[in-house]
């Protein structure tokens, strides 16, 4: 991961990458890592060997969306080869998958966070979260789809005897709950004014930081990443902007006055601790984050995941001025594989072209940046814009950015344990286009980035 502030220049060292394996690879005859590790005061191997093979998870029957799960199977025999298999089905009907081969202990107890997994299934290598990060739709090119954060996904683990395809006996399985709102965390349909958005608030009647969280292109209200962040302390917003209820559906412009407007609802709301919010913003999305942070008051913090420094799609005005949209050019646009687009090259570079007006004054924002980005986006040149924009900044002697880039990581970066988004159906063209990333490096990203963004806005807005 590279890691760049206004005080240093530093390149982190990244774990690397590893392609997914379809579970019906042969496994390749190398020697077979061995699990030997014993828990402290587990059964021994003869007694083990003897139980019916069970599944065991922690926590047992219900943890949160981007939470770790511990996962354990105890009464298997004595070094018994076994396929674990997690399934998952989204709330559109489609099936999320992901298997691992694995090799018990000598006491017949195999512990995914003392046990590597096999080569020949999704994944191998000590993974103990690899079951949930490697989970990869059964219908090509889905993105898992989490309307309603009221209810759980509902997650099942089966455990198959051996390693062969199609799987062996099923020895045991077991079902979990992964939960996006903590007991306790309020959901509040917004419709105030012109807002037409969700405000997810802790537990308590304490106030908290509040955080506006604003999707990228698509329209809709999207409220996987605000919920998660409430249960972390924050009273966060996830704000629809178009294609929402009744908000337009085809906006030929945006207005600044609307955000502005969301600014100060979550301003006088009385469990939001003022003087400031932060802004949470992916794609699109963070390119009005950043115009917010340039034009309005009371923005103490920005967080932009993939997004480009320029306005984009659509052009945005504030009182009498208009910023018109970043220019594209087709003939920049690739096509791979013949009908998937790759559109990184898509935009002219608005530090290259003379008296460009798309750039957002960045400048003239007083708030903290966090610039997360990947480095095999494929939709912008997210790295490259983010890296030139502090440029700039530095220049003017600002230091109030940090950048935060990720190896194998494409456009897309959710929360942990979203399944890899390489390839969706772009917004503008309407075709499939080319977002990028890999599954390993991009699990490791979502990890780091989801932590980093949470101390971010615990430093910089009023957390304590």
């Amino acid at each position: 991961m590279w890691q760049v502030s206004a005080r240093s220049l530093c390149r982190a060292s990244s774990r690397g990458w590893q392609r997914r394996l379809p579970c019906s690879s042969p496994a390749p005859a190398a020697p077979q890592p061995r699990c030997t590790t014993r828990t402290p005061g587990t059964a021994s191997a003869h007694r083990l060997s003897s139980m019916a093979p069970s599944v065991r998870l922690s926590p047992a029957a219900r943890s949160l969306f981007d939470e770790p799960l511990a996962i354990a199977v105890q009464g298997l025999g004595p070094r018994q080869q076994v396929t674990l298999r997690t399934s998952l089905w989204d709330e559109t009907g489609e099936l999320f998958q992901a298997c691992a081969r694995y090799q018990a202990g000598d006491n017949g107890e195999l512990d995914l966070t003392r046990c590597p997994a096999l080569p020949g299934g999704s994944f191998s290598g000590l993974e103990p979260m690899g079951l949930l990060w490697a989970l990869q739709p059964q219908k090509p090119f889905w993105y898992m789809v989490k309307k309603d954060v009221q209810s759980p996904f509902l997650l099942q683990l089966e455990v198959f005897e051996g390693h062969g395809e199609p799987p062996g006996r099923l020895l045991a399985q077991a079902q979990h709950e992964r939960a996006f709102l903590r007991d306790g965390v309020r959901r509040i349909p917004v419709r105030e004014g012109r807002i037409r958005a969700t405000l997810f608030l802790p537990p308590g009647e304490d106030s908290f930081p509040g955080i506006i969280d604003i999707h990228g292109l698509g329209g809709g209200l999207f409220e996987h990443r605000a919920s998660l962040l409430a249960n972390h302390g924050f009273a966060t917003l996830a704000l629809a902007y178009y294609q929402y209820k009744d908000l337009p559906r085809q906006p030929s412009e945006l207005h600044l006055e609307y955000f502005e407007e969301a600014v100060a609802y979550m301003l006088q709301y009385p469990q939001v601790k003022g003087p400031g919010v932060g802004l949470l913003g992916y794609s699109k999305g963070a390119d009005l984050c950043l115009a917010m942070a340039a034009f309005l008051k009371n923005i103490t913090a920005v967080a932009s995941l993939n997004g480009p420094v320029a306005i984009t799609t659509i052009p945005l005005c504030y009182k009498d001025k208009t910023i018109p949209a970043l220019p594209i050019n087709e003939q920049q646009i690739k096509a791979i594989d013949s009908h998937i687009l790759d559109t990184s090259e898509g935009c002219i570079d608005p530090f290259q072209a003379p008296g460009n007006q798309s750039l957002i004054p960045l400048e003239k924002a007083e708030a903290q940046l966090l610039f997360i980005v990947g480095q095999d986006d494929h939709v912008i040149k997210s790295e490259y814009y983010a890296t030139e924009v502090c440029k700039l900044l530095q220049a003017q002697g600002k230091e109030n950015f940090q950048i935060l880039s990720y190896p194998g990581t494409g456009h897309c970066i959710d929360p942990p344990f979203f399944p890899l988004y390489p390839v969706g159906k772009h917004p503008i063209f309407h075709k499939r286009a080319f977002l990028g990333g890999e599954l390993r490096a991009y699990s490791k990203a979502q990890v780091h980035a989801w932590s980093q963004i949470q101390a971010f806005f615990k430093k910089h807005l009023n957390y304590n």
